[in-house]
């Protein structure tokens, strides 16, 4: 049997390697010509890309646009495209835990994706919750509910400009979105007064902004920045060490301070700190050792620094509805006037930094809405716009080559320069630290 099986198997192989003789005499046989046509159809066949859109095949589908209008809901949307009552009480019950079919608002966008037949049965309903969530609702037997976000891209920037009027403006006249002075307000509420910038001030920026299907969602990120306030450079690297983020100054400074130098983002200085003031409502004059900010009522008013709430009360014929804060053993605030308090606000509870604590108002002794801020220092009143804050933390000793080889690419960036050599940078950190 052994000997038989050895026998068969020579056989196999021989013919084996008999057909790989002829294949190779054929191919080698084979026109040069015929060898290339044969590889330039195999070539030519290219795949179609395929347009997607909400996770779909958006070209197998027919699909309606449109936006949600005033007083629409799920149900009056939907009957428009003869979706069954029952259907649309189901999938409203099994969106329950994904998405609340109340909160559907009206100017939002949605799609209906339909069958590409004769019956042009609705088979998704796709509702734009924001610019990035969409829900889908599955009209199919399944109904079923899901999330899903749209892809975001980010897009590096870099502007430049000068105010003349505002800085809402130059953002305005330098084609950037407006968002990016909410952006540079906070990043320096501790070093520039934004009531207190105007004609000839510079800024020079580098950020990101993020884009969903090429229209900007109002999402930025600032990566550098450089404000020349009264002639004078104000650079804000952002750096991460580790669970910390923040922006620090060229030499590592964090530019975070123990107070905001405002307690509110956007408004005017009508009445500024006085020892004599004439009183608009008293018709006399007497001290004002605060500084009235004129807003809005309803403006949020936020705390400068973290502290404990000691009074909160209303004065009738002072101060209206006011807060005062202590911050530390040499520090307190107050807030007047205000229209109410944010929630949970009363004597013994701690805020944080920036926290809503009240919003402008005119209650008390007052002719229109205004914040009247005040600062004490050691018990004494003193001017808030001259108060000076400590820092906190540099940039740690560890982290402080890594900083440096970022600030100096960032700094030459914002000067013009692109490609920077890496051995520039890392020579230049050397030199750098060598010298501190």
């Amino acid at each position: 049997m052994k000997k038989f099986f050895n026998y068969k198997t020579l056989l196999i192989a021989g013919a084996v390697l008999a057909g790989l003789i002829l294949f190779k005499k054929f191919k080698s046989d084979v026109p040069e010509e015929v060898k290339s046509e044969s590889h330039q159809a195999i070539d030519s066949t290219e795949l179609v890309p395929v347009n997607m859109k909400y996770g779909f095949p958006i070209d197998e589908f027919d699909v309606e646009e449109s936006k949600v209008k005033r007083n629409q809901s799920l149900s009056t949307i939907l009957r428009q495209y003869d979706v069954s009552f029952a259907a649309i009480d189901k999938i409203a019950k099994k969106a329950k835990k994904v998405f609340n079919v109340r909160r559907i608002k009206s100017g939002r966008e949605y799609s209906v994706l339909f069958t590409k037949d004769s019956l042009q049965t609705p088979e998704y309903f796709i509702y734009e919750n924001t610019p990035v969530e969409y829900i889908v609702f599955d009209l199919r037997d399944t109904l079923h509910v899901y999330k899903g976000e749209k892809e975001i891209v980010y897009k590096r920037k870099q502007i430049k400009g000068t105010i003349e009027s505002s800085l809402w403006n130059a953002m305005v006249e330098a084609k950037a979105d407006p968002v990016l002075s909410i952006e540079l307000s906070e990043i320096y509420a501790w070093t520039i007064d934004f009531f207190g910038i105007g004609k000839g001030d510079e800024f020079n920026i580098i950020y990101e902004e993020a884009f969903v299907d090429d229209e900007p969602i109002h999402d930025i990120t600032v990566i550098a920045a450089n404000f020349i306030h009264h002639k004078s450079d104000n650079y804000a690297f952002a750096f991460s060490e580790g669970e910390k983020d923040g922006f620090f100054d060229e030499e590592g400074k964090s530019l975070q301070k123990a107070f905001l130098k405002a307690p509110l983002r956007y408004s005017r200085i009508s009445s500024r700190f006085s020892n004599r003031r004439f009183h608009p409502v008293l018709k006399r004059y007497r001290a004002h050792h605060g500084i009235d900010y004129a807003a809005p009522t309803g403006t949020p008013v936020h705390t400068i620094g973290d502290g404990l709430i000691i009074k909160k009360g209303y004065q009738k014929n002072g101060g209206g509805r006011y807060l005062k804060i202590k911050h530390n053993s040499v520090y307190t605030t107050t807030y007047m006037h205000l229209s109410r308090f944010a929630k949970g606000m009363k004597s013994g509870v701690r805020v944080k930094q920036g926290q809503t604590i009240g919003y402008v108002g005119s209650s008390g002794l007052s002719t229109g809405p205004h914040l009247d801020f005040r600062v004490h220092k050691n018990g004494s009143p003193i001017n808030p716009l001259r108060m000076k804050s400590p820092p906190v933390a540099p940039v740690k000793e560890e982290n402080r080559a890594q900083f440096e080889t970022l600030k100096n690419k960032l700094m030459l960036e914002l000067k013009g320069f692109d490609d920077i050599p890496e051995q520039f940078l890392q020579d230049s950190v050397t030199n750098n630290l060598a010298i501190q």
